[in-house]
């Protein structure tokens, strides 16, 4: 049963991204504050949910939260800044949209840079441990998803309505026939990807 926060008496948003481990597309990030007492039987890690659960899910979180945000950072700035740092600096532009102002930042992974004073406790897997950091990653993933559903009606090629962007034999490969797109991360080595055995 997940928890619903980490300090009993402070507000607590949770923060969590989605498309990091990609080759095409933005990664996106989340920060949620839930409502004292929150509970959804179902809300867990988004990669653990099937896409109706999710759908369902975002829903309710956007409905029910004290606070949501949802940012990006597109593939330019990931190849400038790299991966690592993209994915922080969308999850410090999600709390920058926050209408009410946490007190705490619960991170899921285990790197974070500090944002403007706010405390933050990093927590490897936390997607599957705390219900802020699990709403974070749902509204993270469908947001992502549903922008890179829209992006594969312009380059229907990739199919990225199905692997959304990530390193797929049948993504690979369209790249080797089609090339890049411009929201394929440059920084990616694809030589090394592309050594594709049949």
């Amino acid at each position: 049963m997940l928890l619903n926060g980490y300090n009993k008496n402070l507000i607590e948003a949770g923060c969590d991204e989605a498309g990091r481990g990609c080759i095409a597309g933005p990664v996106f990030a989340a920060a949620v504050i839930l409502p004292p007492g929150f509970s959804y039987p179902e809300l867990n890690d988004s990669k653990e949910l099937s896409k109706k659960v999710r759908d369902k899910l975002r829903i309710i979180i956007e409905e029910e939260a004290v606070a949501w945000a949802v940012a990006r950072v597109d593939a330019p700035e990931i190849d400038e800044i790299n991966i690592l740092n993209a994915s922080i600096r969308a999850m410090h532009l999600a709390v920058d949209q926050l209408k009410v102002k946490p007190e705490f930042l619960l991170i899921d992974g285990n790197r974070f840079k500090p944002y403007k004073g706010i405390p933050h406790k990093c927590f490897v897997k936390g997607d599957g441990r705390f219900l802020p950091i699990a709403a974070a990653s749902v509204l993270a993933k469908t947001h992502r998803d549903e922008y890179m559903l829209k992006a594969g009606e312009t380059w229907p090629h990739y199919n990225w309505k199905n692997n959304k962007g990530y390193p797929t034999m049948e993504h690979k490969l369209a790249i080797r026939e089609h090339g890049l797109t411009p929201l394929h991360r440059r920084s990616f080595n694809f030589n090394i990807q592309m050594k594709i055995e049949f």
